[in-house]
């Protein structure tokens, strides 16, 4: 019995299993917002544990910039924003925010002055972000987040932005 002991002990390094998955990636993002002319540098994420002091201060920085009203954003928004400025080789790039959260009276008030509002903007449920990527292209950028396939994926040349939500996959 011995013998066994001292064997099995011998080649149990052999049989173990030594790949393990890789390690999920912090989340971090670099923001400036065009209507505020804020900056934010933030760790929202630590591998797969959202930050709820980091939320809070995304929440804040992604408010409606009409009312200073705040809402709670969905985070998987937060994870297409970094996966898709990545895709496009620009992980570590300020990411320019066009419009955040929207209250559903922001929303109306968009929707009578402008064209290409959705009565039911997912803006208005923090499920959506409009941004740009300076020194990237946005048919690029459209191109990379479309790839990700987790939302909706807007695309504005005109305007030089992308819309980005975390509704169902579809794209215009």
């Amino acid at each position: 019995m011995r013998i066994f002991v001292v064997a099995l002990l011998a080649i149990l390094p052999l049989i173990a299993v030594s790949g393990t998955a890789p390690a999920i990636q912090d989340g971090h993002l670099r923001l400036y917002h065009t209507h505020t002319g804020e900056h934010l540098d933030i760790v929202y994420r630590h591998g797969d544990t959202y930050i709820p002091e980091a939320l809070q201060k995304l929440d804040h920085f992604l408010r409606d910039h009409r009312t200073g009203e705040v809402h709670h954003y969905d985070p998987r928004v937060f994870d297409v924003l970094r996966d898709a400025a990545q895709a496009v080789g620009r992980a570590d790039a300020e990411i320019h925010i066009i419009c955040g959260y929207r209250t559903p009276r922001s929303n109306e008030f968009l929707r009578t002055h402008t064209v290409g509002v959705a009565k039911n903007s997912l803006h208005m449920q923090a499920e959506a972000i409009d941004i740009r990527l300076p020194g990237t292209s946005t048919l690029k950028f459209r191109n990379a987040a479309l790839a990700l396939g987790r939302g909706g994926v807007g695309y504005y040349p005109a305007s030089d932005f992308i819309h980005v939500d975390v509704g169902r996959v579809r794209h215009w």
